[in-house]
């Protein structure tokens, strides 16, 4: 037990952690290490954030994508789903909602959507804004220029999510088709936090070829680039993707990983995925046991919700919902956590 708490809290004083170390926590299906990593995530956030979960409205507002990524349902290949876009007005009534709701930050999630010019999301950025100042506006719709980042930026957009995937370009090509680059996706990362976005990245647990050594990478890439919010959550197959057969990751490898980032990188914005609520469905809790100090439930039209199939069965109802709101501060009331009415920036 000693040795456990030993590695552990070696990772803890030296925010950082080495691929043997990383090797035995993921091989290890000792309850002593589970235990251990669950209680040091937890001491550290409760330190810096109290019993605050931040929650942030999630506003899916375009299904079409001009990428073919292997593992996405709304790949640009993918013909069996029914395709959508939201107009400006959709996502404003959205943002309307979500503010009597108690929700501080807006979400603006989709596709690489090219019918979206830059004039058309800034204004949509600029009416968010002017409506309701005191909010947040994060955009996760890809890779842009560093003069479109600069448009969205200069509209007033204060974060900006875009999942690496993987930091290691052999397996980057596993998952992606050619005409996609690693090093566009890392250029992107630092135009971004150049410009002055709150920016984020991550990765899929469990995705195809990923191993110990990819894992690594990714948790290197944190530790070099401290992102201010990380988003990880489990691989889950889509029907209609060439990875239609993979298997899906797995729900503890995901908690252990949401430990080490929080140990590795005290401050960061760390959600509790929907991807972990979809693969169990106390998802959100198990999360924030590990660490997780955000959840993103869905703002979208029930059509939006039903046609934005990332992967099979993804939850968008119940603690995914924001109308179910009181559910959601029922839930972490149970285990000892309270919702805060805030933006929720990156502070540290």
């Amino acid at each position: 037990m000693d040795d456990v708490y030993k590695i552990i809290d070696n990772i803890c004083i030296n925010h950082t952690i080495d691929r043997e170390t990383l090797a035995t926590i993921i091989d290890s299906k000792d309850k002593e290490i589970l235990e251990c990593l669950s209680e040091r995530a937890r001491y550290v956030t409760r330190k810096l954030f109290g019993n605050k979960i931040y929650i942030r409205g999630l506003i899916e507002f375009t299904n079409y994508c001009r990428n073919n990524c292997y593992y996405c349902g709304i790949r640009r290949d993918n013909c069996n789903i029914t395709r959508y876009r939201l107009t400006g007005e959709d996502i404003l009534l959205c943002a309307d909602t979500g503010y009597e709701l108690g929700f501080r930050t807006f979400v603006l999630q989709g596709g690489e959507d090219e019918y979206y010019s830059d004039e058309y999301m800034c204004s949509i950025i600029s009416a968010i804004k002017e409506k309701h100042g005191d909010c947040a506006v994060t955009l996760s719709i890809g890779e842009k220029s560093f003069e479109t980042y600069k448009k969205y930026y200069d509209a007033g957009a204060d974060r900006y999510l875009l999942r690496h995937e993987t930091a290691d370009e052999e397996h980057y090509k596993m998952l992606h088709p050619d005409n996609m680059s690693y090093q566009n996706r890392i250029r992107c990362l630092y135009d971004l936090k150049r410009i002055g976005f709150q920016t984020g990245c991550g990765f899929m647990v469990g995705s195809y070829g990923q191993n110990v050594d990819t894992i690594y990478k990714d948790l290197k890439l944190i530790m070099d680039f401290k992102p201010h919010m990380v988003g990880i959550g489990p691989f889950i197959a889509q029907h209609n993707t060439p990875f239609a057969d993979q298997k899906n990751g797995s729900v503890m490898l995901t908690l252990k990983l949401l430990a080490i980032i929080r140990l590795i990188h005290p401050h960061v914005l760390l959600p509790a995925t929907t991807a972990l609520q979809t693969m169990d469905e106390n998802g959100h809790n198990k999360g924030i046991l590990y660490g997780a100090n955000v959840i993103m439930p869905n703002l979208s039209p029930m059509h939006a919700r039903k046609n934005y199939i990332i992967y099979d069965n993804k939850a968008y109802l119940g603690n995914e919902a924001a109308e179910s709101i009181e559910l959601l501060r029922c839930n972490l009331k149970k285990a000892g956590y309270e919702i805060a009415i805030s933006r929720g920036d990156y502070n540290e």
